[in-house]
């Protein structure tokens, strides 16, 4: 293989190790990160595979991850909720929620989207080593560095929008940002830039979740309460996600 496939598989490897470590952490209930990790190893599986879609056997691997991600999510938000209701005294909301969580888990790893992610991490290696021999993988090097750039290119143009939607910026970031960690060689982004973007990152996701926890409050009655503080932890994480956010163009821009 070529030296730039063996990286991508030998990355893509130690992440399905990360995944099958974390499942099985999940599996057992043996600590509250492991969901957490998963969807980290899913991320990360993901930002490897999404430079080199439409190479065989990768855009189904990729959609099965994507499906992964987005049955987990909707858990790892209850996840996320219930210390912050029993750190608000709501210690009983907290615990007519928590059999949904763990019946959850269970209930992630017992999934059909689950199982075919693991048909199709099972059978890509093979698939890929027969692409290689047959010449499919020419220029795939070229294929990533510019897919690389065009993903770092979206995100400038959004961040100069002075309209610019939070909940794209947020997804761009996350991209750009894991992206720049599987492939450090051949993003256009500055090394520089992972600071920034990790701290972007943290404050979009923290306004993210108040988002996420006051749309909920208008459906679920017994947390209508705390709407009122919840709106003004809210209006703080904005104007912090927009501060990294500002702090992120003014980094981008320095040493230009």
């Amino acid at each position: 293989m070529t030296s730039f496939s063996d990286y991508l598989v030998s990355h893509l490897i130690e992440q399905e190790v990360a995944l099958f470590a974390a499942s099985s952490r999940l599996k057992a209930e043996s600590d509250p990160e492991a969901l957490h990790d998963l969807r980290i190893a899913v991320r990360r599986l993901r930002s490897l595979l999404h430079p080199v879609r439409g190479m065989p056997g990768i855009d189904e691997l990729e959609q099965a991850l994507g499906d992964m991600g987005r049955l987990s999510g909707p858990l790892r938000d209850l996840e996320v909720l219930l210390p912050v209701l029993e750190a608000e005294g709501y210690e009983r909301a907290a615990a007519l929620r928590r059999p949904a969580l763990i019946s959850g888990y269970a209930t992630l790893l017992a999934s059909p989207q689950w199982e075919r992610l693991m048909m199709r991490l099972d059978g890509w290696p093979q698939l890929w080593r027969t692409s290689e021999r047959h010449g499919v993988l020419k220029g795939l090097h070229g294929k990533v560095e510019k897919r690389l750039a065009r993903e770092w290119q979206k995100l400038r143009d959004a961040l100069k929008d002075p309209d610019h939607d939070r909940h794209r910026l947020r997804l761009l970031i996350k991209r750009v940002r894991y992206s720049l960690e599987a492939y450090p060689k051949e993003s256009a982004v500055p090394q520089r830039l992972l600071a920034p973007l990790k701290d972007a990152q943290s404050a979009l996701g923290d306004w993210h979740d108040y988002e996420q926890w006051l749309i909920r409050s208008e459906r679920e009655l017994d947390l209508m309460p705390l709407q009122p503080h919840w709106n003004a932890r809210h209006d703080l994480a904005e104007r912090l996600a927009d501060e990294s956010l500002e702090a992120l163009e003014k980094a981008l821009h320095r040493g230009h």
